[in-house]
């Protein structure tokens, strides 16, 4: 029987592989029965989990996983910034076991970004700068990292991220490369980068003044050069539905909930 940590690590841990996706429902008595647990046991674990700002709760919808918004995707990415710059800047060495961890999770990772396996794949490139903080011996901002990547990671899928699984994990890894070589200041720089590309990869363009700009750009008449190719209309949003299926995260807890 799982106890409400477990549930909530599990929880966490289907967000960093998008096998959770934001706006999911988490109801308590389908969570009760994937957990072998009660209701209470469930409704601890998800309490615990809105207190950090990964579920939340409504009258008429229950228990579902955060949809950030804007402000708050832009919030989240200053945030992990200060804390993951910071933590480096307050580093004054890091053992050679430390770096043996990282190196081995840097592997594990290119291993993921070659296989099919999309979620194991995320799940490790957001797991790179929880093993970092604890690499660097600060397990409590290690469990602030977790939250925050669980967070971003939501922002990601609904945000539309294009950040390349490759690139990233290079990008750790020269960031590793850094630190074995105690160069603080450009493993900061290198840092400061990386999460950078990663919010640039995202579509958080300021909301339009025009409250209605999109619902009229929607609702505008078809030009005529749009009207003298249906054919390749149709083709092209057959192969958009095709590719969005094809794409989208397999579920996890997701499918139950």
């Amino acid at each position: 029987m799982a106890n409400a940590s477990d549930i909530s690590s599990r929880i966490i841990e289907a967000i960093m592989a998008q096998k959770l996706a934001p706006g999911a429902r988490l109801g308590e008595q389908q969570l009760a029965m994937v957990f072998d647990c009660s209701r209470t046991i469930v409704r601890e674990a998800l309490t615990r989990l809105a207190a950090r700002g990964i579920v939340t709760v409504s009258s008429r919808r229950g228990w579902y996983v955060i949809e950030p918004s804007l402000s708050e995707a832009r919030e989240a990415f200053e945030a992990r910034r200060v804390i993951e710059m910071g933590l480096i800047r307050c580093t004054t060495a890091v053992s050679k076991a430390a770096i043996k961890t990282l190196k081995a999770h840097i592997k594990t990772e290119q291993a993921a970004v070659k296989g099919t396996d999309v979620g194991l794949r995320s799940y490790l490139l957001g797991d790179f700068h929880v093993c970092l903080a604890e690499c660097l011996g600060n397990s409590l901002l290690a469990d602030t990292l977790r939250d925050f990547t669980a967070r971003t990671t939501l922002i990601a899928m609904l945000y539309q991220s294009s950040h390349d699984a490759a690139h990233s994990c290079a990008e750790h890894g020269r960031i590793v490369e850094a630190l074995e070589k105690s160069d603080w200041v450009l493993a900061e720089q290198l840092m400061q980068q990386h999460i950078g590309h990663v919010q640039d990869a995202l579509r958080l363009q300021p909301a339009a003044e025009d409250p209605l700009a999109e619902l009229r750009s929607a609702l505008s008449p078809v030009s005529e050069s749009s009207k003298a190719k249906p054919v390749r209309l149709a083709q092209g949003l057959h192969t958009s539905r095709a590719d969005k299926s094809s794409s989208s995260p397999s579920t996890y807890l997701g499918a139950l909930l």
